[in-house]
């Protein structure tokens, strides 16, 4: 079985480059990184410095792997076993437990309440609390890239994602109440990408041909905001995230340019108080788009970006997150050239943002892995004793149970693998521990 596996593993981006995939965590504290040894987490907390805080060797060939937040729980899926998701408490090296599903796993998200599971033609949302299959949409739209996004705020737990696969509808799902609130007919090409506010309130996205980036409201399904990236070329948006108020979104692509766009509203009384030539020429356009076909009109009213970056590089997969560190807004960008980028942003007059910090993820090189594959057995057995703590406390993966219990009736063919014994919450809901990070879930009973 896992052989075959193997065999149909999803091609992750940049897999001959330094990582294959990226994340951020939920609050933009912390960035994940699955490597062809493993994992890393690494704090981003700090400009002047990028503390990893754990490496996770537990299986080899990481394309996903997400982070709750700053607790210890921790997703992940490996080439190896592109069907099988394992839940890591990664401070005490444990298994928490792991789930097997009828095809590749493509993305997951969670928040505090809910874990979704994204497959080609198939959506599974878990309650995180115990990790119970709560519910399986079957029969969704031909997802090929498993394109989906998760409100990180758990009083609402929306989800969206793609209600066709011709063109840019969005379906907008409860995942609390396991119900469909909407459908937004967001764009006229395919989804390309998609990402919600903090509060949920809000809901971006982009279409294959990554010109134009629309904002609605949740649930209503209301265009909010319209912006356009760019007109010369069709890119390929690979990421989307709005800053912590809601203020700003990003847009990274597989160009060189990362856009910010600045979400306000223009009211007429501002055009009135400020009688400058450009808003004598926007009235202007205004007033003439009335008359001109209905594509050049949207055009003329679509706000262009308030501040960009000039990376150096092009056709590379990157991803980026506004986030505010040290009390200043900052723009990251973790691209797969092994290098997370820290930008200043100006949220007053943006413009081009300044390079303040470029962090190289990984210090050792390809010869130093190679070096420690040929390393004698004997000699990597007594050196286990003073290993560091992410070394010690990852323990190999343990094989899926012979006996699997089955999920929930509507399981869609998700099997539940075992629940490790050793865990403190083998029977109940899953806590990890973490007073001083993150809200236990359930009772403490060490």
């Amino acid at each position: 079985m896992e052989s075959q596996e193997s065999q149909d593993a999803p091609d992750g981006p940049g897999v001959d480059r330094a990582f294959i995939c990226a994340s951020f965590n939920q609050d933009t504290t912390s960035l994940s990184v699955g490597t062809k040894t493993g994992y890393q987490l690494f704090s981003v907390t700090a400009v002047d410095k990028l503390d990893c805080i754990h490496e996770g060797v537990e299986c080899p060939d990481v394309y996903i792997v997400e982070r709750l937040f700053s607790s210890s729980l921790v997703v992940v899926v490996s080439l190896s076993m592109p069907r099988r998701m394992n839940v890591y408490h990664f401070k005490k090296g444990t298994e928490i437990c792991n789930y097997s599903y009828s095809n590749n796993i493509l993305s997951v998200r969670l928040n505090r309440q809910r874990l979704v599971v994204c497959l080609e033609e198939s959506v599974y949302i878990h309650n995180i609390k115990d990790m119970k299959l709560l519910k399986t949409l079957l029969n969704t739209p031909i997802n090929p890239t498993g394109l989906c996004a998760l409100s990180v705020n758990h009083s609402n737990s929306y989800l969206a994602y793609p209600g066709s696969a011709t063109i840019g509808e969005i379906t907008v799902y409860d995942a609390n109440n396991l119900s469909t609130l909407t459908l937004i007919q967001a764009h006229d090409s395919p989804l390309a990408a998609l990402t919600f506010n903090a509060s949920g309130t809000k809901l971006a996205s982009a279409s294959e041909k990554g010109t134009v980036i629309r904002v609605f409201s949740v649930p209503e399904g209301q265009r909010l905001f319209e912006f356009r990236r760019g007109m010369k070329r069709y890119v390929s948006i690979s990421s989307l995230s709005f800053s912590v108020d809601a203020q700003f979104l990003c847009a990274s692509s597989n160009t060189e340019t990362v856009h910010i766009f600045k979400l306000e509203q223009h009211s007429p009384s501002q055009d009135e108080e400020s009688p400058t030539w450009s808003a004598y020429v926007g009235k202007m356009f205004t007033a003439a788009s009335t008359y001109l076909p209905t594509q050049v009109s949207d055009m003329m009213h679509q706000d262009r970006a308030f501040a960009t970056v000039r990376l150096n590089m092009f056709g590379l997969k990157n991803i980026c997150a506004l986030a505010t560190i040290q009390k200043l807004p900052r723009l990251l960008v973790a691209s797969s050239d092994g290098c997370l980028y820290i930008y200043n942003v100006d949220p007053q007059d943006g413009g081009e943002c300044a390079l303040v910090q470029k962090h190289r993820l990984f210090d050792s090189s390809e010869e130093q892995v190679e070096q420690k594959e040929e390393e004698n057995p004997e000699d990597v057995a007594q050196q286990q004793a003073s290993q560091s703590y992410a070394a010690t406390v990852a323990l190999p993966s343990t094989p899926p149970s012979s006996t699997t219990l089955m999920g929930y009736s509507e399981d869609g063919g998700a099997q539940k693998g075992e629940v490790f014994p050793e865990h403190e919450f083998a029977e109940g809901p899953v806590c990890l521990d973490d007073e001083n990070e993150f809200p236990p879930f359930g009772n403490q009973s060490n």
